[in-house]
């Protein structure tokens, strides 16, 4: 399972994804996580799962990505959906068995929040998948050099949220190889209660975090070597410029939000 975590990894590509301004990129996240928000109605939501596998096709960024992204989350939704389902006691009452009973609204607001969930985490998924580490900080910076003004650190924490961002990748790849080793073993991590399986999880977590220490270290001597001192006086390899493939995205997603408003507001209902 640690290896189908997509967060953080990069998909080397030449799309029209791949291309955008990462400024506009990190924006359009945002503009999408609010499209998602202001879904009301389960009837509005295919818009938007037809619009996040239209630009994953776009990005050449192949399906299962998407698939990989969700399967960490394969507790966490049946979960929610079960919450959902059975806590929720209004409307009209679908189905009764001892003391289970299922209400409409129930199963309404359960297939709402998955939706919600599921569509969330792989449209976002696709902003790391198409973006480098490099320019997310640029971008990043970008974003945030107004608050310069202010004096605030805004090439430092881009740097930080970056750098943080790229070792995801990396400490979940580790993590993978030392459950294999104490796998090998004999260590089991599948049976017994919570608390067994937890305590089962400390010769993984443990050498994990002396691994991670030891790699900021390793960075911080790195940096220090090659005289960083912040972005203090800092030049760019590459200047990022708002280019007609960016009009064109930001009229793209703001039919998208305006889809979704329409469609709340005048589409029939069906549920």
């Amino acid at each position: 399972m640690l290896k189908d975590i997509t967060l953080g990894q990069y998909v080397p590509g030449d799309s029209t994804l791949h291309r955008l301004d990462p400024r506009v990129k990190i924006l359009l996240m945002i503009a999408y996580i609010v499209a998602v928000f202001l879904v009301k109605r389960i009837e509005v939501f295919p818009i938007v799962i037809i619009f996040t596998v239209a630009v994953t096709l776009l990005s050449r960024v192949r399906l299962s990505y998407l698939a990989k992204a969700l399967k960490p989350m394969k507790l966490l939704l049946p979960l929610m959906f079960l919450m959902n389902l059975f806590f929720i006691k209004t409307g009209e009452l679908i189905f009764k068995w001892w003391i289970i009973e299922v209400y409409k609204d129930g199963l309404i607001n359960a297939v709402f929040i998955v939706l919600r969930l599921a569509t969330l985490v792989a449209g976002t998924s696709l902003l790391t998948l198409t973006t480098t580490p490099i320019a997310l900080t640029d971008g990043i910076e970008k974003l945030l050099s107004p608050l310069k003004i202010i004096k605030f650190p805004a090439h430092e924490l881009a740097m930080m949220m970056t750098i943080a961002l790229r070792f995801i990748p990396t400490l979940v790849e580790e993590a993978d190889k030392i459950m294999k080793a104490q796998l090998a073993r004999g260590a089991d991590f599948e049976s017994g209660n919570v608390i067994k399986r937890a305590k089962a999880m400390i010769p993984i977590l443990i050498p994990l975090f002396v691994n991670s220490f030891r790699r900021a270290d390793e960075l911080a001597m790195a940096m220090e070597s090659r005289c960083y001192h912040g972005g203090e006086g800092r030049t760019k390899m590459r200047v990022y410029s708002f280019k007609t493939i960016d009009l064109i995205a930001v009229i793209v997603m703001a039919l998208l939000i305006a889809a979704v408003v329409l469609l709340n507001k005048y589409m029939p209902a069906v549920w």
